[in-house]
Parts: structure tokens; sequence; C-alpha cells
């Protein structure tokens, strides 16, 4: 009977143990993250053959770009134009699934401005597409900048894996589940260590909703980055649907 009763009690300790696992882990995704994704238009990624954009950047003394990228996220080729770290001009294609095959170049340099610069077009995917990010709903709080309030949603990404292991995104969600402001905490060294921006300039290209204007602060610098010609090819059809 001893032997029967603890063997009931590691199974009953098993079962709780799992039960708090399991709503621990609810916790950690918000609900409101999937609000937000499907304002963004996520319930028709599937209906993507390929995205086109060009990301700007520009902190006055500091750094300005311009990298044009077409993405096909089905088949995972990637194509880019822009200049690489010396200024020299860069016009390359890739298979983003196969990178052990690709030049250093592309390893050590596209790949990881064509991530940057996707996190920045489709975070509300990137965030609610990755289980490992824990996504905790504050409530309410007033903007880092200026006047009014909204959700604070944080983004948590684990200290380890990715381009920058322990990154933290701070969205700042409004009453139509659009980010309308965020600030961004680095978990590596590399800077910058600290951004706040705006999310404005609302288009839409199809089903996809993009914020393609923001403007804040790179670890104290005035940041400005924009998106422009940004477009998608829709399932079965041949043209570019622009964003407007």
């Amino acid at each position: 009977m001893k032997n029967a009763s603890r063997v009931a009690m590691i199974r009953l300790l098993a079962f709780v143990m799992l039960a708090l696992v399991s709503n621990s882990w609810a916790q950690q995704r918000a609900p409101l993250l999937d609000q937000v994704a499907k304002v963004y238009g996520v319930d028709s990624w599937d209906k993507v053959e390929a995205i086109r954009y060009t990301w700007n950047v520009d902190i006055p003394g500091l750094f300005k770009a311009s990298h044009k990228w077409e993405w096909e996220p089905k088949t995972g080729k990637v194509s880019y134009e822009g200049t690489d770290k010396d200024g020299k001009p860069v016009n390359v294609s890739y298979d983003s699934s196969q990178l052990s095959s690709q030049s250093d170049q592309v390893k050590n340099e596209v790949e990881p401005s064509f991530v940057n610069d996707n996190y920045w077009v489709l975070f509300p995917f990137h965030a609610y597409w990755d289980k490992t990010a824990s996504v905790i709903d504050q409530g309410k709080f007033n903007l880092p900048v200026g006047a009014g309030a909204a959700e604070l949603l944080p983004i948590k990404y684990p200290a380890d894996g990715g381009y920058t292991p322990g990154d933290t995104w701070d969205l700042y969600v409004g009453k139509d589940n659009r980010v309308v402001y965020f600030v961004y905490h680095r978990g590596g060294p590399k800077p910058p260590s600290r951004v706040f921006a705006t999310w404005a300039g609302y288009k839409k290209a199809g089903p996809i909703l993009f914020s393609t204007e923001h403007r804040g602060f790179a670890d104290g610098k005035p940041l400005h980055i924009w998106l422009s010609d940004v477009a998608v090819k829709l399932t079965g059809l041949d043209k570019w649907v622009s964003a407007q």
C-alpha cells in the first residue's frame, strides 16, 4: 500500500508540475500578440509568394544606408542590392536555407543585415512565429515620448541563439491593435544598445499591413528609419501589389 500511495503521489506531483508549466507558458504568450499579428495580416501570410522593400536608415553623423531586398518566404530566396561595409556596390541573390554554402560576405554581412531589416519590416509576425520568445502583457502605460498611453507588450528573446540573443522589444500597442511605439533593448554589447522609435506611416500591400515610418533615437542620437518601394506578390497573381 505504501508503494502504491507513493506512485499515486508522484503521479499527482507530475500532473501539478505539468499544469504549472502549462499555465506559466500561457502567461508568457499574451493573447494580445495574436491580436496584433492578425491586424498586420498574419492569417494571410500563406498567400504571399514574395515581398520587396527598401530599408533606409539615417543616424546623422554616424550611419546612413539603403538596402533593397526581395524575399521569397516559401523558397528562402533572398536578393539584395546595396553596399558592403566599405561602401562598394553589392548585388547578390542566395538561398537563406543553405547559408553554409554561401560566401563569407553573404554569411557575415548580407544575411545579418537581411535579418535586422526584416525584423523592422515584419516584427509582429516574427514575434508571433517565434515561440521561444516570452510575451507578457504589462497593461496600459504612458508612451516613452509624447502624450498618450498604450498597452505595453514586451517581447523578450532567450539569452542564447540568433544574431543578437537576449534582445527585448517593448511594443506599445494602441486600441486598434497596431503598434504605435517601441523600445528596443539589445541583448549584447554591440551598439546601439537602446532604440526608441515611432511606428507610423501605415500602408497596406494586399492583405499585409506595414509601418513605413520610424523616428526616434538610437543611444541618444536622432534616428530615422523608413521603408520605400514596398510591394508583395500574391499567389496566383503575376503583378506586384504596391503598398498604399
